[in-house]
């Protein structure tokens, strides 16, 4: 994998060839919304993990949205990737009522039973990558577990890969497990639900790759559902779909204390580098046993350095930025 410092997508330079590996949150259907609007990006697949979402309904929304948003033509597929720690049903939902309570319940799911394999596209998309030598960049907002599957089973595939944009971990800050949905003794305070939900995929991403770009809790804790953006969102929607739809997705889950914009954090960067603070290169190991499972920290016995980010340089300026992006209709 080659590694680089700063995203390279630009409206006048080569395209930024994504795949896009996500979890069917809400916050994710609005940052494939942002990925089909960047210009100079091109989104050539989406896989979808049975993580924080029900696998079929995080199938049906994600089809239902491309349908939406007049982009049927990306592949989409369900990985075969399995975690070790079971999201709570009670976030698991929102794939649902995404469908249920906004304008997507009027499209048409075209996915097929059982749904096409995740691994698969994961493995074709690459093998194109090596073969044409146009890597891509894998934006990864969900565990691990989905790509360092395929790439332990196919270590040739790592060359398919420009560069990793990842949202997960917390470094310097508390995790995000909820005693109040976990069996008492297992929400350890530092412990990031991505990193959680596998943290032996997580060991073997460290191992595998270097210059991985981490937007962990420390940055997006920056960015929550802010009343100010979502009061733009709802102000775009009378003439735009996409803000429509942004804002009642977000409706859905703005009264959860807990809900930031993560993934939305991870995507923007993408397209406007500029608006955050400059990566840290840190060495990090993740706890894989005992009663800190999942906490992702800074190591001093690490081969590799990651791209950490840690903080933006302008946090109005990503708000403003995604309200201006999903102005827009299909």
């Amino acid at each position: 994998m080659q590694t680089s410092n700063s995203s390279s997508g630009s409206p006048s330079g080569p395209p930024l060839r994504v795949l896009f590996i996500h979890d069917a949150a809400i916050d994710d259907f609005v940052a494939t919304m942002l990925l089909v609007s960047m210009p100079g990006v091109d989104l050539r697949g989406i896989v979808i993990a049975s993580a924080d979402c029900v696998p079929a309904g995080g199938m049906d929304a994600a089809s239902r949205l491309q349908q939406f948003i007049g982009r049927p033509d990306i592949p989409l597929a369900l990985s075969e990737a399995r975690g070790w720690n079971p999201f709570p049903w009670q976030y698991r939902g929102d794939c649902v009522a995404f469908v249920s309570k906004t304008d997507l319940a009027s499209c048409t799911s075209t996915v097929s039973t059982p749904p096409p394999s995740g691994n698969a596209l994961i493995e074709s998309l690459l093998e194109s990558a090596v073969a044409s030598a146009e890597p891509l960049t894998i934006l990864l907002t969900t565990a691990f577990t989905p790509l360092t599957d395929v790439v332990r089973a196919r270590p040739h595939l790592a060359a398919g890969i420009e560069q990793i944009v990842w949202m997960g971990g917390a470094i310097n800050v508390a995790g995000n497990l909820d005693p109040s949905t976990l069996t008492p003794g297992v929400a350890n305070t530092h412990a990031e639900w991505n990193v959680f939900w596998d943290p032996f995929a997580v060991h073997d991403a460290l191992q595998m790759f270097e210059g991985i770009h981490i937007f962990p809790l420390d940055i997006t804790n920056s960015v929550p559902l802010a009343k100010p953006f979502l009061q733009t969102l709802q102000n775009h929607a009378a003439t735009c779909t996409f803000s429509k739809l942004a804002s009642e997705g977000y409706a859905l889950v703005s009264s959860y204390p807990f809900y930031d914009a993560w993934d939305v954090c991870a995507t923007v960067w993408l397209a406007r580098p500029d608006l955050y603070a400059p990566a840290q290169d840190l060495r990090l190991e993740v706890e894989q046993w005992g009663s800190n499972q999942g906490w992702l920290k800074e190591s001093t016995t690490a081969a590799r350095q990651q791209h950490v980010h840690l903080s933006l340089a302008n946090v109005q300026g990503l708000y403003d930025y995604v309200a201006a992006q999903l102005a827009r209709s299909s």
